[in-house]
């Protein structure tokens, strides 16, 4: 059950890409709805990403160091030993489930579900879950925060200004569909 920081999810770099996306994974942690979690290969993939969608080197470096300042516990360290054992149908990606075996996280949230097979994550008490289904599962926990935190959210997307139905409408542009009509029936 996902309802206060006690619950750990390791975000996957697919989750912390696009920018809205990010915004609402710091905002729930910020407003403490759970612990969020990452490690240096996630950002090096993440910044590699916004370096690829044509952000300069020194903001995507500025970008990883804010949201390290922002959550100085977040990164994940010394877990790498048990990234060769870890088998996954993507090798590239046994550094995700490595690190979430590392901090004992309740979650791996991502996009590549295909990538992280139920059955082989169960035998580490992992489950694996789609951002949407992440995000849908905390509103449902705690509606009224979860407003909350998406409305300060909101208050703050100053370059340019929007509105909340614009930002929901950017969800639904990155297939956040439930999210965006949750939030929205709250609105």
């Amino acid at each position: 059950m996902i309802h206060s920081v006690r619950f750990i999810a390791l975000l996957d770099t697919n989750v912390i890409y696009p920018i809205i996306s990010r915004d609402l994974l710091f905002w729930f942690a910020y407003y403490d709805l759970y612990t969020p979690k990452w490690s240096n290969n996630i950002f090096d993939e993440w910044r590699d990403v916004m370096i690829r969608k044509g952000v300069s080197e020194s903001d995507a470096i500025n970008r990883t160091n804010k949201a390290n300042l922002a959550f100085p516990d977040a990164c994940v360290k010394n877990y790498e030993s048990l990234i060769e054992n870890l088998k996954l149908p993507d090798e590239k990606d046994r550094h995700v489930l490595a690190a979430a075996i590392k901090i004992n996280a309740n979650i791996i949230v991502t996009n590549n579900l295909k990538d992280f097979p139920a059955s082989y994550l169960d035998s580490f008490g992992l489950k694996a879950k789609s951002l949407d289904d992440f995000f849908t599962d905390i509103i449902d926990l705690n509606q009224d925060k979860a407003i909350e935190a998406f409305r300060e959210m909101v208050l703050h997307k100053k370059n340019p200004p929007l509105d909340a139905f614009v930002v929901l409408d950017q969800f639904r542009k990155i297939n956040l569909n439930d999210t965006a009509n949750y939030l929205h029936a709250l609105l």
